[in-house]
């Protein structure tokens, strides 16, 4: 299997990384290569089911929570 070396990392993205591996159970290097997968191969997301289970959240919520609604709150306290 390919190996690459990383060289001049910054002190606070090996932080991070080390971090992140600890709190996933990993070891710095498999980290390491969990986020250049997570990088190289991106999750696809499907903006349909997406909006569908939005909708379906949005439905189930108590009260009446329309557009207008939204619209309004967000102009309170502003000229």
């Amino acid at each position: 299997m390919p190996s690459i070396t990383l060289k001049d990392i910054p002190q606070a993205v090996h932080t991070a990384l080390k971090q992140r591996a600890r709190q996933h159970g990993r070891s710095l290097n498999k980290e390491a290569l969990a986020s250049l997968e997570a990088a190289v191969f991106p999750t696809k997301v499907d903006v349909d089911d997406l909006l569908q289970e939005i909708q379906r959240h949005r439905a189930s919520l108590p009260g009446k929570l329309t557009d207008r609604l939204l619209r309004d709150a967000t102009q309170v306290d502003r000229p």
